[in-house]
């Protein structure tokens, strides 16, 4: 189509669009791509790269073109797909799927582990373009970003500026789907309708009739397990969402359902917000897939070091610090474990939040299980007021973490006045060791991430899956 994807249907100069033709909405800048009817009220769009990965490994390497091309890990560690060419799709391919699977559909396919500071340049160069024609971009992944090109704000025809966007990003070698609409729900549905190189539109006004054939799973934040809830209910497609009693789904859901409602009616109000005007995540968490199973807790407690390490860098980088620590641990495909515990103070320092997730191994896994993943996420980063307390040795409110993992039961049970000395020294050594922290992260950002390596990161560093971490922040 190269760009010249379709028209949502409804977006036609016909029933309740033809009001538009007078009054306010005449002296708006009108498409000739919508019958000639101005845009009224908010513009937001969103772009999303197509196949990204592999896009770019086809435009550093011309020879790959029309060839299924898969970007995931080896099945010799254990790796998953990252990103799979619209040629591998067809065979069933698909992002996060086991790499040993892909390639039972698709033998034929070329394989690369990645170039993620390839990917990464080429997706900067797309969100400056679209910065070049407005200040409200949001972008949400390496390869998609909202933007907010109200007229009035923008100062130009909505949908002439996603054509345009659509032939600049194409002119760097990598194409894209953009959706335009008046809320994000809108556009967020509306770039999955018409891939690759895409541009669905769906016209004010047409937001309803646009959702209501669709099936609930269409819409982001509703997953397997509402939709199965759904389903029950008899609600199928968001139109019988739409149509739904608030109270009845209310009850089904709880608060979350008679939004959901309104998201379903094309009534959802949304802002593109700027990276300094975005919340903060709700949790920073990495994983690591290893290519061989661990079993001796000795490599359990380094891969737990190892990933709070890569937590806490992240955590730094963004100002965050939090109080709550969740440890999660893949057995096998299927099987999953976490455990959770409460820090008495907010903390970036992976050697606080590291030593309790280290703790939580005793709740979470049994000596000798075999682990394929550990995870580490820390959250709860709402500022609490501390209580001042007289004596170090009093009690506090919360427990301060999971018992820690190298405390002897003696040391356990030593004497208050001998336990608050010990959590004196190890204050000082967990500050000590963050200063050792941040001089790392000064040097990585210079010199590269492999600049400086710790122990418990050599250690990993062989057993770790060749798959690219795709390391998440929870919003």
């Amino acid at each position: 189509m190269g760009g010249e994807g379709p028209l949502h249907e409804e977006a036609s100069a016909r029933g309740p669009l033809e009001g538009r033709r007078r009054g306010e909405g005449a002296r708006r800048p009108r498409s000739p791509l919508a019958g000639g009817l101005a845009w009224e009220g908010p513009a937001i769009g969103l772009l999303d790269l197509d196949a990204f990965f592999a896009s770019v490994e086809r435009l550093d390497h011309p020879e790959l073109a029309g060839r299924p091309l898969i970007v995931g890990g080896s099945t010799e560690h254990r790796g998953v797909v990252s990103c799979a060419s619209y040629e591998a799709r067809a065979f069933g391919v698909h992002s996060a799927m086991p790499s040993a699977q892909a390639l039972r559909l698709c033998p034929d396919a070329v394989w690369t582990t990645g170039h993620f500071d390839r990917y990464r340049q080429v997706s900067d160069e797309v969100m400056g373009l679209i910065r070049n024609r407005t200040p409200r971009v949001e972008q949400v992944s390496i390869d998609e970003a909202f933007f907010d090109v109200t007229p009035g704000r923008a100062g130009r025809d909505p949908i002439l500026v996603c054509r345009e966007l659509q032939e600049e990003v194409s002119a760097l070698g990598v194409t894209c789907s953009i959706g335009l609409g008046t809320s994000k729900t809108i556009a967020k549905v509306a770039s999955e309708r018409d891939k690759p190189r895409g541009l669905t539109i769906v016209m004010p006004g047409m937001e309803a009739s646009f959702l209501a054939p669709l099936p609930v799973r269409a819409m982001s934040g509703i997953g397997a397990a509402t939709q199965a809830k759904l389903a029950g209910a008899g609600i199928r497609t968001l139109g019988e969402l739409g149509r739904a009693d608030p109270v009845e789904l209310e009850a089904l859901l709880g608060v979350s359902g008679p939004r959901l409602r309104e998201r379903a009616l094309g009534r959802e109000r949304s802002v593109v917000r700027l990276s300094s005007e975005r919340e903060a995540p709700r949790s920073v968490s990495n994983e690591r897939t290893f290519s061989h199973d661990l079993t001796e807790e000795a490599d359990v407690l380094a891969a737990i070091a190892h990933v709070s390490s890569l937590v806490g860098a992240r955590l730094r980088r963004k100002g965050l610090s939090g109080r709550r620590v969740t440890l999660k641990l893949k057995f096998d495909a299927t099987t999953t474990h976490t455990a959770q515990c409460q820090l008495e103070d907010a903390t970036d320092n992976e050697a606080v939040f590291g030593r309790a997730a280290r703790g939580l191994l005793r709740v979470a896994w049994s000596p000798g299980t075999p682990v394929r993943l550990v995870g580490v996420a820390v959250s709860d980063f709402s500022a609490r007021p501390t209580q001042l307390r007289l004596f170090d040795d009093a009690p506090s409110d919360e427990p301060a973490s999971a018992p820690d993992p190298h405390e002897t039961r003696t040391e356990r049970g030593a004497s208050p006045r001998t336990r608050a000395a010990r959590s004196l020294e190890r204050a000082d050594r967990d500050e000590r060791m963050r200063e050792l922290s941040v001089t790392a992260d000064r040097l990585r950002e210079r010199f590269g991430k492999n600049a400086v390596s710790f122990g418990r990161d050599l250690r990993m560093r062989d057993a770790s899956s060749d798959t690219a971490p795709m390391d998440k922040d929870d919003d």
